[in-house]
């Protein structure tokens, strides 16, 4: 299974992201919930957002309100945040769990740095 995240750069507070995540190497019923995590320098990865299959959202109270994560397709799936902030800045990570065992699997992460 490989997931490959992209959308991350150099960004100024205010703007807005969107990162991109594709699922291979696995059939598409047994992908289960997508969920993106960050991780920022000297701090734990925690989780930003998460969707199920059918649509249940998720979001960490740090982005609540000024974030979207959605999905194309069991493989494909999006992660948006509006007004960002310095804050913001880390590696941002897409997650999906395996239906038949519940095993996780991470794409390589994309950094995001959001300038002052």
């Amino acid at each position: 299974v490989q997931l490959q995240a992209s959308g991350g750069g150099l960004l100024q507070a205010g703007e807005s992201l969107r990162l991109s995540c594709r699922v291979s190497g696995i059939i598409t019923s047994n992908i289960g919930p997508m969920s993106w995590f960050r991780q920022a320098p000297g701090k734990q990865r925690e989780l930003v957002a998460s969707i199920t299959r059918g649509g249940d959202r998720e979001y960490a109270d740090s982005v609540k309100g000024r974030s979207t994560i959605s999905r194309d397709s069991a493989k494909i799936g999006y992660l948006q945040i509006h007004g960002l902030k310095p804050e913001d800045t880390a590696i941002y990570y897409c997650r999906v769990q395996r239906r038949s065992d519940s095993s996780d699997y991470w794409g390589q992460g994309t950094l995001v740095t959001v300038s002052s």
